[in-house]
């Protein structure tokens, strides 16, 4: 069966979506079109370019994530400089690799800029700080005078991972100078919105994967120190916007996964914890999928 796809970003506990995608594939679902957020358009990019879930787990596992933080050469013991790229370079790391990771993988299957796919199959978000809006790519490149089509798929993906303060923001020059993009999970998190609409009859069924407890189960922040709140204020903007969107209606569409004990930024993940995460997603979806009825 044709379904649409939404997958939300979550970070490094992104395991989770692929161990969903897995329980959906195996029932015989197929993605027409996919959009995520973060860590879910890494997912959402690799099974729009034709990767399995288990190709997906295999590539991701067999990433060097550590590699991942790519922080910059410098004489400067790290604990002093990191304040430096802060405040002079707008994040701790690069995020190079990422997009190198990703422009590899997708290569591999013959993608380089949206061109290479079928129209709409695959949208991303980002977060315009320069404009203060909200990004769907590739749909609103236009808006900054570039042909969509020809936009690389891996800087987008990179742009929606951007992590503010942790990764570099992604510097976008338009026809109105230099624009700043950072993780489309400040704007929204979950772009669930995008497939289903209120009073607009949908081309097919959409299924949602959210990495979070249901809104009725958020779990209760702890703030007692600058980088515990920076931490909530994060995860509050993320979700906040979503949250909003999500009625009862949608809710009868979306795998919640609740993925505890591991942080967004969690780099060092054991083999352990990325199975367990894996596990998790594919046991969600499948007590959801049981009594999905579309």
């Amino acid at each position: 069966m044709k379904i649409d796809g939404v997958f939300s970003g979550g970070g490094i506990r992104g395991f989770a979506l692929i161990g969903a995608y897995e329980e959906i594939e195996s029932r015989g679902f197929q993605f027409v079109r996919v959009a995520g957020t973060s860590a879910g358009s890494i997912v959402a990019a690799l099974i729009a370019a034709g990767y399995t879930s288990k190709e997906i787990y295999q590539l991701v596992d067999e990433f060097d994530l550590p590699k991942m933080l790519d922080s910059r050469k410098s004489i400067v013991p790290f604990a002093i400089a990191k304040w430096l790229y802060v405040y002079w370079k707008l994040g701790l790391y690069k995020g190079n690799e990422l997009e190198k990771w990703m422009k590899e993988k997708l290569e591999a299957k013959g993608i380089r800029t949206f061109s290479d796919l079928p129209p709409h199959a695959l949208r991303v978000i980002a977060s315009d700080l320069s404009n203060g809006r909200m990004v769907v790519l590739p749909d609103d490149l236009e808006k900054y005078g570039i042909p969509p089509a020809s936009f690389s798929v891996a800087k987008a993906i990179r742009m929606s991972c951007s992590i503010p303060y942790f990764f570099e923001p992604v510097k976008l020059r338009s026809i109105d100078g230099v624009n700043i993009l950072v993780d489309g999970g400040v704007l929204s998190n979950f772009p669930m919105w995008l497939f289903d609409k209120d009073n607009v009859k949908k081309v097919r069924p959409v299924l949602g994967i959210k990495l979070s407890p249901s809104e009725y189960e958020h779990e209760k922040h702890t703030i007692k120190n600058g980088i515990q709140l920076f931490a909530a204020l994060f995860e509050t903007m993320k979700d906040a916007h979503d949250q909003r969107y999500i009625s009862k209606k949608h809710v009868n569409n979306i795998i919640f996964i609740k993925a505890e004990g591991v942080s967004l930024t969690e780099f060092e993940l054991t083999d352990d914890k990325k199975r367990k995460l894996f596990d998790i997603g594919r046991e969600q979806a499948k007590k959801f999928l049981n009594s999905w009825g579309f």
